[in-house]
């Protein structure tokens, strides 16, 4: 495989092995004050934790209007930051133009196909001018993938949109040479196909995607997943049952893709990402993960948690994971 991830606690930088090239990393760092970086803070551990995307191909960089990128080749990933403005228009408006941008930068490196899209925003939950932020946000973004000619429904990539208490809009992605295919959990409605009474316009995601990393292997990616069934969320005010029925909804995911596909992943050996509202739920979110996935688990050990809002005021966590396996 040309594209490895790697997930480590440490106190200092990390050494690059001979022969293995950064495509793309992040620190996420501990503390109150960490979401001034994009980021939302991380709960557990305590240490820092750098994640890193790797090649085994040289890797060149560059800038296409607001995005800053990465490419070996065959892998392309990208990030951009930028404050957020006071008005829902012109939310609407930087949201609209930073997803141009990275059109953009795809048609340049020869038409490479989104996998996957991490966004975070400040104060999610507000309301400006009327309207929920992540609500002027989808309205921004699912204008530019129809712009640009991109699936902006059936085919969408994964993704997740978390949010932080300040700081910058944060964007991050990974595309590659071949469009993922798309996996819908049988248990909820479709994102894109949302009714209006969740906003103007639906989230541009689908549950997970698809993706060969290698003649052979395959690599899944689960976009954040909470506690909804059917469109509307479910257990409100109950974190250990939110927990519960998030893992019931990836469980699901996971079998939905061993429909399309021989190779066979396991939440026991996924990387997670588990987002909670409230550091309070921390303790009890991990104990239910624990108990899902085996407390001994690369995925109970590997795990980060981090403080950040969730799409909908209502729900309290919200987990994202991608693994990868042989067909």
């Amino acid at each position: 495989m040309s594209l490895l991830f790697e997930r480590r606690t440490h106190h200092a930088d990390l050494p690059r092995a001979a022969g293995v090239h950064v495509l793309g990393q992040r620190h996420l760092f501990p503390g109150a004050g960490a979401g001034a970086g994009g980021l939302p803070p991380l709960l557990r551990p305590a240490q820092t934790v750098t994640e890193r995307w790797i090649s085994t191909h040289p890797v060149r960089t560059g800038e296409t209007g607001l995005i800053r990128h990465s490419d070996d080749g065959l892998w392309l990933y990208g990030e951009a930051s930028l404050p957020v403005p006071a008005t829902g228009t012109a939310l609407q408006a930087m949201t609209h133009q930073l997803y141009a941008d990275l059109f953009r930068t795809l048609h340049a490196h020869g038409g490479r196909h989104l996998l996957k899209l991490w966004n975070y925003l400040p104060r999610l939950n507000a309301a400006l001018d009327g309207l929920e932020v992540y609500r002027h946000f989808n309205i921004g973004r699912q204008q530019a993938f129809l712009d640009a000619g991109a699936a902006a429904f059936d085919g969408a990539p994964a993704a997740c949109a978390l949010g932080t208490a300040g700081g910058p809009m944060t964007l991050a992605f990974l595309a590659g040479p071949q469009a993922p295919r798309p996996v819908e959990n049988p248990r909820q409605t479709s994102a894109y196909h949302y009714p209006a009474t969740y906003g103007p316009r639906s989230p541009t995601f689908s549950r997970a995607a698809l993706v060969t990393l290698a003649p052979g292997h395959e690599m899944l990616f689960v976009s954040g997943t909470a506690s909804i069934v059917g469109h509307a969320s479910v257990h409100p005010g109950d974190v250990v049952q939110q927990t519960e029925e998030t893992l019931r909804n990836l469980r699901a995911v996971l079998d939905a893709a061993h429909d399309q596909t021989p190779a066979r992943f396991a939440l026991a050996q996924c990387a997670h990402t588990v987002y909670v509202r409230h550091a309070a739920d921390l303790d009890a979110v991990r104990t239910v993960f624990a108990q899902a996935v085996g407390a001994d688990s690369p995925a109970a050990r590997g795990a980060v948690y981090l403080q950040a809002d969730v799409c909908r005021s209502e729900l309290l966590v919200e987990i994202e994971c991608h693994g990868d396996a042989p067909r």
